[in-house]
């Protein structure tokens, strides 16, 4: 038989599985997070007729003469290349600008993908569209250890965040000079005690002198406070505490607030001046908070999940790991968008997102595919016309041996 035959032959086979690449990047145009690919042709074995020869003092070399049997898949290479951004303003969609893969796991696999659409399951896990749990570390008491193992992501929503009391506060502004003795500026405080009650305090600051003035306080019963000290006094060349002032005013809760108040409360007052303009004094933010439940969430370009609770504090909730490898291309296809670890692409590298490579992560908005129509619908009348040209390689292969046949009546 003809060698040309089975060359052609092996060129059939190639294209059609070039074909058989570009209709399924066609099929996945707008599947997300997906990777195009692109097939390779290398040439087969060649049949040598005659070898070359080395040049002598009186003859030149001669080359080989070789016949190549056909063409070969060298590979199917997969394009890395960043895919376009799709905003779709849910909040559970996660876009990798970068080279990390999310982790999740499937029962008792491990899995990789670059397709960001995720929800939450009735346990408030935040899983793939199949299922897969989307891995991460859980914070413990607001704190993220990026260090430990990582498990299922967890989105508690209604989880109450305990009340703190107020140890600390302060007030800043200022205390005009030109304010005249025994008249008061008054701010009020809001504080917490232990069960997360709110307790507004006033605080009176009356100017009893040059350069000096009282504080009084109330709470919203009207019992006086007295802080220890109780007295401000300010140089009035600067217009600040004198050097070496006590400015760290310190009072004991009374009444019915000394039963869920433990300890002393200080309230910082070295933002506080005495200048020329008008008086105005506000509150520094205290250190207690309310009782607050989980309502909502955001994202931060480093991963970490952040909970808005109802109490309007915000506290790290978790954060996504994500995966890099030394040859993503060595990654075997799992289905579902997913990848497993493959025999060349390297041991697996699990870290927080902008860190060792791994790209930033941006809430609201998924990864397209990076398909490129144009390119493929050329790839495939490349592709179509190799395998017309293959198959005419084998009708004039036929023609020639029917020929050889014919020879003889």
């Amino acid at each position: 038989m003809l060698r040309s035959m089975f060359s052609a032959i092996s060129g059939l086979k190639t294209h059609q599985t070039k074909l058989d690449v570009v209709g399924n990047n066609i099929a996945n145009v707008n599947t997300i997070g997906y990777k195009s690919s692109q097939t390779v042709f290398q040439d087969t074995l060649s049949q040598v007729l005659s070898n070359g020869s080395a040049p002598t003092g009186e003859t030149g070399g001669t080359n080989p003469a070789q016949v190549g049997l056909g063409v070969q898949l060298a590979g199917i290479t997969t394009n890395w290349t960043q895919g376009s951004t799709q905003s779709t303003g849910r909040s559970t969609d996660f876009l990798i600008s970068g080279d990390g893969f999310f982790v999740t796991e499937a029962g008792n696999e491990q899995l990789y993908t670059r397709a960001g659409s995720f929800d939450f399951d009735g346990q408030g896990r935040l899983v793939t569209p199949d299922g897969a749990f989307l891995q991460g570390w859980t914070a413990v008491d607001g704190k993220v250890d990026a260090n430990g193992p990582i498990g299922d992501l967890k989105v508690p929503y209604g989880q109450v965040m305990a009340p703190k009391v107020s140890k600390e506060g302060g007030f800043t502004g200022n205390l005009s000079s030109a304010t005249k003795v025994n008249e008061a500026v008054e701010t009020p405080i809001t504080m917490y005690d232990a069960l997360g009650n709110a307790h507004q305090i006033t605080a009176a600051f009356k100017n009893t002198g040059p350069n000096e003035w009282s504080v009084a306080l109330k709470d919203e019963t009207g019992a006086d406070i007295t802080p220890t000290p109780n007295t401000l006094t300010f140089d009035a060349a600067t217009g600040k505490f004198e050097d070496g002032a006590d400015t760290s005013l310190e009072f004991t809760p009374v009444g019915a607030m000394a039963d869920s108040w433990p300890g002393p409360v200080t309230l910082d007052v070295s933002g506080i001046t005495q200048f020329g303009a008008d008086s105005a004094v506000k509150a520094k933010p205290t250190d207690g908070y309310a009782m607050g439940t989980l309502q909502s969430f955001s994202l931060s370009a480093d991963g970490t999940i952040v909970g808005v609770y109802s109490n309007s504090l915000r506290q790290d909730v978790g954060k996504l790991a994500l995966a890099t490898f030394a040859n993503p291309s060595g990654l075997e296809k799992a289905g579902g968008s997913s990848y497993r670890v493959g025999n060349n692409s390297g041991a697996v590298s699990i870290s927080a997102a902008g860190t060792g490579g791994a790209g930033t992560l941006t809430a609201g908005a998924v990864e397209m595919s990076n398909v490129d129509l144009s390119e493929e619908f050329t790839s495939l009348i490349i592709a179509q016309r190799g395998f017309q040209a293959n198959s005419r390689v084998i009708t004039a292969s036929d023609e020639v041996l029917q020929d050889l046949v014919q020879l003889k009546r």
